[in-house]
């Protein structure tokens, strides 16, 4: 318990409908609800998002700057990525029903649906848990840096950044029209199950210059 809670105030909330609290919903198959300590006042060191996702559809790149987060799959399948900064290395872990990935506070990850119906729990260790999202960090930091640091021509970086849309939250966008061949040709890991795999990738640095904006679960909404 909480010393500043009354608990027996009227106020205070012991149930919540989850599927009344929508996070972001890119259509009926893919969409994210929250619950946190706006939604629940008696919740205390814990929060969560109901993911859904439809096969081929990602929870972008992105990293919790105060909270480890705990993916519990309940049904479909899907790969857990994360960039372990200790090692440099890409970890991909595919979950199924009753399985679990862990994901460290701060670290930079993503999640795929390997199928349809996919629907996962993710779980944090705060009440209120806060996000960068990948998107945010390519449209909000200036061109000029980002060319100018990576040697890099501006106008290219900025034609490349062009389809991005800020807090795209679940990906590909819904005007997307590639072909699923090229989904299955550019990303054939996420369609190998359950079988670990490992690559190298580069150090990222998460000092921004503005900093992009973080989300409070709790207060940001479409």
């Amino acid at each position: 318990m909480v010393s500043y809670m009354d608990y027996t105030s009227p106020s205070t909330q012991y149930f919540f409908d989850v599927n009344k609290s929508n996070l972001m919903k890119k259509d009926n198959q893919n969409y994210i609800n929250v619950l946190g300590i706006k939604q629940l006042n008696t919740l205390e060191n814990v929060s969560l998002l109901d993911i859904y996702l439809s096969a081929n559809n990602v929870v972008e790149p992105h990293y919790h700057q105060n909270a480890a987060e705990l993916v519990y799959c309940i049904s479909g399948a899907a790969t857990v990525s994360l960039l372990n900064p200790f090692t440099k290395q890409i970890q991909n872990y595919p979950i199924k029903p009753g399985q679990v990935a862990n994901v460290p506070q701060g670290w930079w990850h993503y999640e795929v649906a390997n199928t349809d119906n996919t629907h996962l729990l993710a779980i944090f260790n705060a009440p209120t848990p806060e996000v960068i999202l990948g998107s945010d960090i390519l449209k909000l930091t200036p061109a000029n840096i980002m060319a100018h640091t990576y040697c890099m021509d501006e106008n290219q970086w900025k034609k490349a950044i062009t389809p991005i849309h800020p807090s795209t939250f679940i990906g590909p966008p819904a005007n997307c029209h590639r072909a699923a061949e090229e989904d299955m040709q550019q990303y054939p890991q996420y369609h190998n199950h359950y079988d670990n795999q490992m690559c190298t990738a580069p150090a990222y640095n998460y000092q921004y210059q503005p900093s992009p904006p973080y989300y409070n679960y709790n207060y940001y909404y479409y």
